[in-house]
């Protein structure tokens, strides 16, 4: 190379890398101005001008894009390559600065002047030197991509501008960093820029090295895990397992991942699964985690269905499915009404009170219906252990979630209608009880976090509409019956079975015995005359079994070809069921003395008490027979009690205790009876025996009686009045305070009943007993 400071010469812009002087290098040329410039230089002193461009990416860089400091270069070699490109050997000599760009149309050529190092071997220079050698031994111990032979060829050299240089070329770095190294004249300064980014490097070399030592740890561990499976499954594979737990952990790894339930639900799966994929399958834990796993997976966490909150829809829907009950349907409407306004409320617990057979459980399905739920039905007839509720532990064998948990996996969503069914039935004994388990259950405020001792992990069941089923809501404990709403169903008046029959009842058994409505056809009179005289309930289901019996007798008759089609009449009914089981009109034929219609409520519905008074010879003694309780006994005594302490204003002997033992029968002797609303029926009777007036056979009569003879009121009302109207009453005493009751009465029974309030036992007499004694 000449001593010119100046020169013109042909620029070649490198992508992505940089030369250094003393620096050998292959590259690869392609793009048209370089091939220009490589052979413009071929042609004089193969000498050609490498510097590097600021942006990779750049096809066609102007004179901006390319950096001012490069290294003027010697070309050695030049081979065309079949795809069209140059490779060329060039080894770099002297820094140069660009200071102007001469031409830049068919290739680059620029004026340039030459670099000279300020170099001077000094005591702090060798020092610098040897540093930097000691850095980049490090370096190459810590990188994988230099050998040790690298290092050898560095230490020969011994200026320290071509030091640095040849040290640089070596490092993995950007070109910016490469770029600063080459602009650096001053030696001294680029051996310390370089130290500075040899311990830097270093750094990160160590921390990769690091991270690398942890990956292949992992990497080994893995891969270890991998061959100890691959392992277990030839040997289950020899054992006739096929391919054991491996695709059934993955399969269920992805169900719980996908599942959409609370993050704390899916740790817990994740936790057993990874559990039951280390458990042998021989071990009895595997069974008892994988049913576990199974459950959390099948229950409703999220899903639920969309309310169909059209009330003139879900109004249409009750109607539809029930004749009457309109206290129930009324609560079911103002429920969709609210939730239509505030989609927010929390389901309400609901008690369908009543009798069996008045539609309670089929009611709780057309609820359903209405809001377009899912229906579940769970009995708690009979169930006497807690964990029936809340369900067993896993620690035991054959461990399951209760009812509850069952039953939201049957419903697939977390807001069905469900329905708990003969809440009343349910009892204790030494296993807990069942009913203040289900208090957690049919509270509101509580109810969102629901636990299972099987499941664990906390279920919400705020979403759920639970309504409950009960005959009797005396044997319910207060506590729960606290937490429902109940919704009393009285029974059914003759009107509404016979609705409820024509409309309902007999299409149902009609298309159960496979017959069309052109061969059995129903009077309306029949079917009267079918409730009143072979069906004695407040509900209707034995009237169903009824018109299922006429059913069957038809059937039998047109298959055997006797008639092609019938009309039931009065007169066919009794042909074919029978004659009449029940008599229409349970009260007295005549006046009677010494016998008094009280009404009473039992599980079943209300029915007609007989209470019979006899008197004999005696001193007063005072029998009670007709299984009676000791409420009803107490009854009993108040009257009798009282009569003594009125015997005058009564016109009796006063001193007939003393003459008379009175004998007090209730009939139906086996069936237990009790409760205190018999008081004024049984002080009625009595009077009538005492003073020989007969009680007028059209009136019957319910309320408690005190010591001063004041009438208190009765629950049940309702239920009385329709076993009063069943039974041909005419006129009913009832207590002035249960007045207001009336208007729960259908208006059908009250256009056929008289209704006396009555304060006191005086008014009761005054109504019930006939004036003229008889001989």
């Amino acid at each position: 190379m000449n001593n010119e400071k100046n020169l013109t010469i042909p620029l070649l812009p490198l992508r992505g890398l940089l030369i250094y002087p003393s620096v050998v290098l292959h590259l690869d040329v392609g793009r048209d101005k370089s091939v220009e410039a490589l052979e413009k230089v071929m042609v004089n002193d193969h000498r050609i001008f490498l510097a590097a461009q600021k942006e990779i990416s750049l096809e066609d860089p102007e004179s901006s894009d390319i950096y001012e400091v490069g290294t003027i270069s010697m070309v050695k070699q030049m081979l065309k390559l079949p795809n069209g490109t140059i490779r060329i050997l060039v080894e770099g000599e002297q820094r140069a600065q660009i200071t102007s760009f001469d031409k830049t149309d068919d290739y680059f050529e620029v004026n340039v002047d030459l670099i000279e190092d300020e170099e001077e071997l000094d005591i702090e220079t060798q020092a610098l030197m040897r540093n930097a050698l000691d850095q980049f031994n490090g370096y190459i111990k810590l990188s994988s991509k230099m050998t040790p032979e690298t290092l050898a060829t560095v230490s020969d050299i011994e200026e320290p501008g071509r030091l640095a240089d040849v040290i640089a070329s070596h490092l993995s770095l950007k070109i910016k960093e490469k770029q600063e190294i080459l602009e650096v004249i001053n030696v001294k300064d680029r051996l310390q820029k370089l130290i500075e980014i040899l311990t830097n490097e270093q750094e990160v070399l160590g921390i990769e090295k690091k991270i690398g030592q942890r990956v292949k740890k992992s990497m080994e561990r893995t891969q270890k895990e991998y061959y100890l499976r691959e392992q277990m499954k030839a040997i289950q594979k020899e054992l006739g397992e096929k391919e054991g737990k491996d695709s059934e952990v993955t399969s269920l790894r992805e169900e719980i991942v996908a599942a959409e339930m609370p993050q704390n639900v899916k740790d817990t799966a994740l936790k057993e699964l990874n559990r039951y994929e280390k458990i042998p399958s021989s071990s009895a834990e595997s069974g008892v985690i994988r049913n576990y796993i199974d459950w959390l997976l099948r229950l409703p966490w999220t899903n639920q269905t969309e309310d169909d909150l059209d009330i003139n829809h879900a109004e249409e829907i009750l109607n539809q499915d029930h004749y009457g009950l309109e206290k129930v349907k009324e609560r079911v409407l103002e429920y969709l009404a609210v939730q239509k306004l505030t989609r927010s409320m929390k389901g309400p617990i609901l008690c369908l009170a009543g009798p069996p057979g008045v539609g309670k459980t089929s009611l709780a399905r057309s609820v359903a219906k209405s809001l377009q739920r899912h229906f579940v039905r769970v009995s708690l007839g009979g169930v006497r252990d807690e964990a029936e509720i809340r369900g067993h532990r896993r620690t035991y064998v054959g461990a399951m979630p209760g009812r509850i948990i069952q039953g939201m996996k049957k419903a697939e969503t977390i807001n069905p209608v469900f329905l708990l069914d003969e809440i009343d039935k349910m009892s204790n004994d030494f296993r807990g009880d069942p009913a203040s388990a289900m208090l957690e259950v049919l509270d509101p405020e509580q109810n969102n976090t629901f636990s299972d001792h099987y499941i664990e992990e906390p279920y919400d069941l705020s979403k759920v509409m639970f309504i409950t089923t009960a005959n009797n809501i005396a044997t319910i404990p207060r506590p729960l019956l606290d937490r429902m709403e109940i919704l009393q169903i009285a029974g059914y008046t003759e009107v509404e079975k016979q609705h409820i029959a024509l409309g309902h009842l007999i299409p149902r058994q009609l298309e159960e015995h496979g017959l069309k409505k052109s061969q059995l056809k129903f009077r309306d009179d029949a079917v009267l005359f079918l409730i009143r005289h072979y069906t004695r309930e407040a509900g209707v289901r034995n009237l169903e079994r009824r018109i299922a019996s006429l059913c069957r007798k038809v059937t039998k008759i047109i298959v055997s070809g006797k008639k092609k089609s019938m009309t039931i009449t009065d007169k066919q009914v009794e042909n074919l069921l029978g004659k009449p089981l029940f008599r229409y009109g349970l009260a007295e034929t005549e006046d009677q003395i010494g016998v008094a219609t009280g009404l009473a409520y039992t599980a079943f519905g209300g029915d007609t008490l007989s209470i019979e008074v006899s008197l004999s010879p005696g001193k007063g003694k005072l029998t009670l027979t007709g299984k009676l309780g000791d409420v009803m006994k107490e009854s009993a005594q108040a009257a009798f009690s009282y009569i003594r302490s009125k015997a005058e204003e009564l016109t009796i002997d006063p001193k007939f205790h003393e003459k008379y033992d009175i004998h007090i029968h209730v009939p139906e002797g086996a069936t237990p009876k009790d409760g205190p609303s018999a008081g004024i029926t049984i002080a009625t009777a009595v009077v009538s025996a005492l003073t020989n007036k007969p009680v007028k056979k059209e009136v019957g009569m319910t309320g408690e009686i005190t010591l001063r003879g004041r009438v208190l009121p009765i629950g049940g009302l309702k239920e009385k009045t329709l076993s009063a109207h069943r039974a041909g009453l005419s006129t009913i005493i009832i207590p002035k305070e249960n007045e207001r009751d009336l208007d729960d009465i259908p208006e059908s029974v009250k256009d056929d009943l008289t209704f006396i309030p009555a304060a006191h036992l005086d008014e009761v007499l005054k109504v019930a007993l006939k004036d003229v004694a008889r001989k």
